[in-house]
């Protein structure tokens, strides 16, 4: 029972932290998108400063992991060194086809949210959660 209400606050810390990041990343891709017409450049840029954040407050806060940060975000990267072409494809392939978008960045906000969780908790921080001394 101790072990699933750590399992339930761990994912509520990671929803959190993903909001957070996704504040970033809308209010960050609705400036930009104000400057700059092109939407996998605007795209990117947002999704990268959500990233960095996103990254920061899970590893610390969610996972608590002491793992190696640089292998940790290594691993990050090769999720994203996948998620993000693809996303950034699909994204400007909806696009012009008429999607609007913000429905695009929602659908692919949400895709990352689920797939991300998992990959780190399955991959980036495996067997290292609860490692970081207080």
């Amino acid at each position: 029972m101790v072990n699933n209400k750590k399992e339930i606050w761990q994912v509520v810390k990671f929803t959190l932290f993903s909001i957070s990041a996704g504040v970033i990343q809308l209010g960050s891709f609705a400036l930009l998108e104000i400057f700059i017409k092109t939407y996998w450049i605007v795209y990117l840029i947002s999704l990268l400063l959500s990233i960095l954040w996103n990254f920061t407050m899970n590893r610390k806060f969610t996972f608590k992991s002491a793992t190696n940060v640089p292998i940790a975000m290594a691993k990050v990267l090769g999720f994203y060194l996948v998620f993000t072409p693809l996303s950034t494809w699909l994204g400007d392939l909806a696009e012009a086809n008429g999607v609007n978008d913000f429905l695009i960045l929602a659908i692919t906000m949400i895709s990352n949210f689920v797939l991300e969780y998992l990959f780190c908790k399955f991959v980036v921080y495996r067997g290292n959660e609860n490692t970081l001394e207080k």
